[in-house]
């Protein structure tokens, strides 16, 4: 089990609702990753506790839940932290930066009391197919992850990246991102209203809204996402003996191949 070292916590605001939230940390031995939102019962970071992937990943029970967890899921899963235990005072995740960093600093900071990796490839190949959407997962000797995008600005046209583990902090760094002219759009219907010039990459028609962190930075967004999304099937993706091929994809999708992945997962060498 990965844990922290120490309790840590930090305040910050949503991207969707703009709420204040405080999350505090603390180390755990149950060998989950366990919330508790504003004194309720607790429910696991799981596949099994989805409730909607509706602009955001958001977990949950009967009585609470959690919005926007996929970002810190996904530093979870880089820094090795699979038994943690999280409270919140209010039920959406910290924007911080719109990306996965301020979580990995944060747990560097309390310190990460890390286990040996445990492997895992896929027991058959697994494919989800829909119109011009795809994503599919191989057994490989080693973790190759590839994503393509397809959206109507000049940098992000039929292009891809793909995960190189050997400089995970360009994945890790990538910001969430958005058409700008939909930002009025979506904060009229509620949503959006913490969205800043700092926290998330805003997409013009030639070109961006802020300086980007490193090439293709939005593709990278998406890669950030796949892995937070996967490492709700109680399995770290970046321990993965696998190919992960993703195309035109999002959360749905994600989450939907997760569901998928959860049975067919076996332990390797």
């Amino acid at each position: 089990m990965g844990t922290l070292k120490k309790q840590i916590e930090i305040t910050g605001n949503g991207l969707m609702k703009n709420k204040p939230c405080k999350v505090t940390f603390f180390p755990s031995n149950e060998g989950k990753i366990r919330y508790f939102v504003k004194g309720e019962e607790a429910f696991t970071a799981d596949i099994d506790n989805l409730i909607s992937t509706d602009h955001c990943v958001t977990l949950g029970n009967k009585k609470s839940r959690v919005m926007l967890e996929e970002h810190l899921s996904a530093a979870m899963a880089f820094c090795g932290i699979d038994s943690v235990d999280i409270c919140m005072d209010e039920s959406e995740v910290p924007a911080l930066d719109g990306s996965a960093k301020g979580w990995v600093d944060l747990f560097k900071q309390a310190g990460i009391e890390k286990s040996k990796p445990e492997y895992y490839t896929v027991t058959e190949p697994i494919y989800y197919l829909n119109g011009k959407t795809s994503m599919i997962i191989l057994p490989d000797k080693d973790l190759f992850i590839s994503y393509a995008v397809n959206y109507d600005h000049p940098d992000l046209t039929r292009r891809w990246v793909n995960y190189n583990p050997k400089n995970p902090d360009e994945i890790i760094e990538a910001r969430t991102f958005g058409f700008y002219k939909d930002l009025k759009k979506f904060q009229m219907f509620g949503f959006a209203q913490g969205v800043t010039q700092e926290n998330t990459v805003g997409l013009t028609d030639d070109g961006y809204t802020t300086e980007l962190r490193s090439e293709n930075e939005p593709i990278k967004h998406k890669i950030l996402d796949v892995i937070g999304d996967l490492y709700l099937t109680g399995v770290n993706p970046l321990n993965l003996k696998a190919q992960i091929l993703v195309k035109e994809a999002g959360h749905a999708v994600h989450l939907k191949v997760a569901k998928i992945l959860k049975d067919k997962l076996i332990e390797t060498k």
